[in-house]
């Protein structure tokens, strides 16, 4: 991955170290491209397990996203067997992502236009017992246009990791 964006985007990071910590936490970022998991990916020192959309996991594509722990997300519902999974990873100090805002979205059903969060980030990060950390990603949609893979074309990505948000903690006070 890194040989293939670093050939065609400028990743700029924010506040990196407030990703590289120890233990486990809930890495919620906003969903603008299908390349955002790879990008965000390549900003974190640690392996990152994936919630991906159940969809996704029809062969051949599924084989490929368990062998990088990817594991498959339920939309539209709450699947218990994708809650225990995330819950697992998490407990044993592993960190797990997901877009709480249920696949990509632009404009203003985006987060980034005030679009409200869906629950199961929260909720997950509750019953785990482990803080969120919000992440942003900005122009990894402009990867869609043929001419941001051109040569040094370089197209600017911008990432940002925010403070991690105990929400149990605040539940109980």
């Amino acid at each position: 991955m890194k040989l293939l964006f670093g050939c065609a985007v400028r990743i700029h990071i924010l506040r990196r170290a407030n990703a590289n910590r120890n233990g486990g936490f809930l890495l919620a970022a906003n969903h603008i491209s299908h390349f955002d998991p790879f990008l965000i990916s390549l900003a974190v020192r640690r392996k990152i397990d994936w919630m991906t959309m159940a969809e996704f996991f029809r062969f051949p594509l599924g084989f490929l996203l368990r062998a990088i722990d990817a594991f498959p997300a339920e939309r539209d519902r709450a699947d218990l067997k994708t809650i225990r999974t995330a819950i697992e990873r998490l407990k044993n100090g592993r960190i797990v992502g997901l877009f709480p805002e249920g696949g990509i979205r632009d404009g203003s059903r985006s987060l980034l236009e005030g679009a409200p969060l869906r629950p199961g980030a929260s909720t997950l990060a509750q019953i785990a017992g482990i803080p969120v950390l919000p992440c942003v990603i900005l122009g990894s949609d402009r990867l869609y246009s043929r001419r941001q893979w051109l040569p040094f074309r370089r197209t600017p990505i911008w990432i940002d990791f925010g403070i991690q948000i105990s929400l149990f903690l605040y539940l109980y006070t």
